[in-house]
């Protein structure tokens, strides 16, 4: 088989837009395309617009031969079936496989998984990973984390990806760090979750409130609830405002408990972050920060020993790893 001469089609299905670029085996995106999700849209609608993109993808490619389909969703994937599970952002698809769905119409294997774990395996060949790899540094095991809405996580050891049981394992947001009273509700349901306490909702939430009590000295105040967000409280935290550096600093001590249990956990010589609230740490120069409380906290020599990356891939590291998830099977 002549792999240069294919081509993988790479989906990443998220609960807003529904993505698919046609990849190449070097990780190139020669095409790409994406759709909305259809507000309130049932199960069939979905599953009709999804095969929609894939035919877009398949006639864009023409003659040239189709090494199989990779989807990253949103959303925990049964390992063995390949089942959605309860995807908090895709409900209409609880319990479908896309595999069962589609298979029997395309000539070529679907290959599915979550896409926190499909972006840790991006990252492993085509992003932070090969970077490192090619500076010479030992990639044994790479731990991704994505700090966004929610905080998701994967693990790739030895270029293989970490799955668990029943492909579940490194939830990285849902670990608990905060047991007390106050704790706030996470949108899993329980209370004082990593998620709850630095993600980019939890980031927003905090700085609504906060901004509202009275004799607050901060810009944030002077913005309608609907207008903070994450984003405006880093723009806020970057122009000095006490509010948002403080608000800031409480998500970088929350991030650094819990990445730290990661160090434990798994071990990493190399730990990427991702994600939108990852990327406004980056852009305020508090990456070295974080990098400092995890090796402050961690409890060994061999557990410090990791870099600490932003990621190379952005947003694209999830279609990226549903690509190589192809090729792995080719």
């Amino acid at each position: 088989m002549n792999q240069q001469a294919e081509l993988a089609l790479a989906m990443d299905w998220g609960g807003t837009w529904n993505r698919i670029a046609v990849v190449n085996p070097a990780g190139e995106m020669l095409w790409q395309s994406r759709q909305p999700n259809a507000p309130g849209a049932d199960r069939q609608q979905l599953l009709t617009a999804g095969r929609a993109l894939i035919d877009q993808a398949r006639q864009w490619c023409g003659d040239r031969p189709i090494a199989g389909l990779g989807i990253a969703v949103a959303g925990p994937v049964d390992a063995a079936t390949g089942a959605l599970l309860d995807p908090p952002n895709l409900p209409a698809l609880n319990g479908v496989s896309l595999s069962d769905q589609w298979a029997p119409a395309l000539p070529f294997p679907i290959l599915i998984g979550n896409d926190a774990n499909l972006a840790a395996l991006g990252e492993y060949r085509y992003g932070a990973g090969l970077a490192a790899r090619r500076e010479q540094s030992a990639v044994n095991t790479l731990v991704y984390v994505t700090v966004s809405t929610g905080i998701g996580g994967g693990v790739i050891d030895r270029g293989r990806m970490f799955l668990g049981a029943n492909g579940m394992a490194a939830e990285i947001g849902h670990q608990v760090i905060d047991r007390s009273r106050a704790a706030p509700l996470c949108a899993c349901g329980r209370r004082g979750c990593l998620e709850s306490l630095a993600s980019g909702t939890a980031i927003a939430r905090i700085a609504r409130r906060r901004a509202a009590a009275p004799g607050v000295n901060s810009a944030l105040s002077a913005r309608s609830a609907g207008e903070i967000t994450a984003e405006t409280v880093f723009a806020a935290a970057g122009q000095s405002d006490p509010l948002a550096q403080e608000i800031v600093a409480d998500a970088i001590q929350a991030l650094a408990v819990g990445l730290v249990n990661g160090l434990h956990l798994y071990n990493p010589d190399l730990l990427v972050m991702g994600g939108g609230v990852s990327a406004g740490l980056a852009r305020q120069g508090l990456l070295p920060h974080l990098n400092a409380l995890l090796s402050e906290k961690a409890m060994s020599a061999g557990h410090r020993n990791f870099r600490l990356r932003p990621s190379r891939l952005g947003d694209a590291a999830g279609m990226s790893g549903a690509a190589a998830l192809v090729w792995a099977e080719n």
